[in-house]
């Protein structure tokens, strides 16, 4: 009876165990692929639940449903007008055919390799098809804010058209890589470069040309600021002048017409008796005397001349 029981309970043990093996469950972000001997058997699960399996025999392969993440490593990349870039590429990716993956692949580290081949090709591909102002110009139909200054340093006087664009470049990419992810059950589902990076001795050639266009572009004002002080300060001196030239002209009218107001002052002052007419033509030969005569002046005088006449009245008045 004991040994009936013991073996009821062995049983039961086994069943226990079987079952516990056989089930398992699928989340509803997961699809699974039974394998037997490393074999797939029947179609993948989908349906989330609780499923049956072989025990022992069997295997469950998982794999995710959900949208998954590729972060590409940064790559040195040459563009069509030889600019080197450091390009840093990312996408998301879903498996959308489980045996495929399954069958191609195998897991998710397998795919990441596949797809950082599959995307690395064609992204070297794109860029090397186009120059650098279309990859690093986000769009052709966008219009950048334009720097006046920088302007003169084009021939064209601005920042050079564009025919693509980055994102028409990673629509590109997009459609270049899905259909060789799809052979390998992967449903690519945006491709976009994360960063776009000089190569670092270039990156410092454009920084000299930055500078350079900078100090040209100051130079430049400052040749515009030092000819507008030239011009502001020759309008200063000729407005000075003309001040100076008004005033110097309004002056010698003052002047004149103070010289008429007294020479009429004189002439009606001198003219009222025939003495004072005598008397005025006098002191005016005085004056006119006194500044050409000095102790060294040598006159060579005709006698017919007012001063020797003078001069002869003086010398016979002094005589006794």
């Amino acid at each position: 009876m004991i040994a009936v029981r013991h073996w009821v309970s062995l049983v039961a043990a086994l069943v226990l165990l079987a079952l516990y093996l056989s089930a398992y469950t699928v989340d509803q972000t997961e699809q699974v692929i039974v394998t037997q001997f490393g074999r797939p058997v029947g179609e993948p699960i989908t349906d989330p639940g609780l499923h049956f399996k072989l025990p022992f025999v069997q295997q469950v392969n998982r794999f995710d449903k959900r949208y998954l993440s590729w972060d590409g490593p940064m790559v040195e990349m040459s563009t069509k007008d030889k600019t080197y870039l450091q390009v840093d590429t990312f996408a998301r990716w879903r498996i959308t055919d489980a045996m495929r993956y399954y069958l191609r692949l195998r897991d998710e580290r397998s795919a990441q390799s596949r797809l950082e081949d599959i995307l690395g090709s064609e992204t070297r591909t794109a860029i090397a098809r186009h120059e650098l102002i279309e990859v690093v110009r986000s769009d052709k139909d966008r219009q950048p804010l334009r720097d006046e200054g920088l302007a003169a340093q084009w021939p064209e006087g601005g920042l050079r058209p564009i025919r693509v664009g980055r994102q028409q470049i990673e629509k590109d990419v997009f459609e270049s890589a899905a259909p060789k992810l799809a052979e390998f059950g992967i449903e690519l589902l945006d491709v976009r470069f994360k960063r776009l990076n000089y190569n670092p001795e270039v990156l410092e050639r454009i920084h000299q040309r930055m500078i350079s266009e900078r100090l040209q572009i100051a130079q430049r004002f400052r040749s515009e600021g030092e000819g507008e002080a030239a011009r502001i300060a020759g309008n200063k001196e000729r407005d000075i002048n003309e001040i100076a030239s008004t005033a110097y002209k309004r002056v010698q009218e003052i002047v004149g017409e103070a010289d008429a107001k007294a020479t009429e002052i004189y002439a009606r002052a001198y003219t009222q008796r025939p003495e004072a007419a005598e008397f005025y033509r006098f002191l005016k030969s005085m004056e006119t005397y006194r500044r050409i005569i000095d102790r060294d002046a040598t006159l060579v005088l005709s006698t017919r001349s007012d001063l020797f006449s003078l001069l002869k009245r003086i010398e016979a008045e002094r005589k006794p």
